[in-house]
């Protein structure tokens, strides 16, 4: 993986040098967090919220050159769920992994990270295509991780919304069905609904309630019915 502005990484306290944290970045080398970067407010001590050896989620704020400013503090709490997220996944895959290669997983897993991949894409991109696991499995241990991941049962995550649709047309209900028609929507009260998106992980959920909410938005235009989300 090629680190970008904005990734969303997982890190390991290296050290603590004054006020200035060094971060192994997983997979991606060494970045660095500055005092300013690790909480809102000021921050007394640093150990308050770093040791060695802390597993962290940060932001890539800065590339320069080798040079990575990482943020712990611009990290959202929609970004920390989505990060805790994907590593519970990636850990679950390397259980999966585990039951077939027993000792030799460690070597496994470090020629899959070292062609900058996670073990949990290669695994849900081998469940429509087998093949591509060969490249670091046997054609024994792969047909056995292929029958495992066929078996398995997928974990969905659920997001939801709450809108409001409201119009003083007489065919009023009737363009509302017409707008929701084809979309998870739950009515709540006059002119409230719930809409709700699912999907492998969080993201891709999240994802697709924002082209659902984006697409409800223009057949309400069209319609000259108001269309409104509820912010928390």
């Amino acid at each position: 993986m090629t680190l970008q502005e904005g990734d969303i990484v997982w890190t390991t306290v290296d050290r603590i040098m004054g006020t200035v944290v060094f971060m192994k970045i997983d997979g991606d080398g060494e970045g660095t967090v500055i005092e300013s970067e690790i909480a809102p407010g000021r921050v007394k001590n640093i150990r308050d919220y770093v040791v060695p050896k802390k597993r962290v989620v940060c932001k890539v704020i800065r590339i320069n050159g080798d040079r990575v400013d990482l943020s712990m503090r611009r990290v959202s709490a929609k970004e920390q769920k989505e990060a805790k997220e994907d590593e519970e996944k990636e850990r679950n895959y390397k259980s999966i992994l585990r039951t077939i290669l027993k000792e030799k997983l460690p070597e496994t897993v470090n020629k899959i990270e070292s062609d900058k991949r996670k073990v949990s894409e290669l695994l849900e991109e081998a469940k429509a295509n087998p093949k591509i696991l060969e490249k670091y499995l046997t054609k024994e241990e792969s047909a056995k991780i292929v029958e495992i991941l066929g078996n398995q049962k997928q974990k969905k995550a659920e997001v939801k919304k709450e809108i409001a649709l409201t119009t003083i047309k007489p065919n009023g209900i009737s363009l509302i069905k017409e707008i929701l028609k084809g979309f998870n929507a739950k009515y709540i009260a006059a002119g409230k609904y719930l809409i709700s998106s699912e999907s492998t992980d969080l993201k891709s959920a999240d994802n697709q309630l924002k082209k659902n909410l984006e697409e409800i938005e223009s057949r309400s235009k069209k319609r000259d019915v108001e269309f409104s989300i509820k912010e928390k």
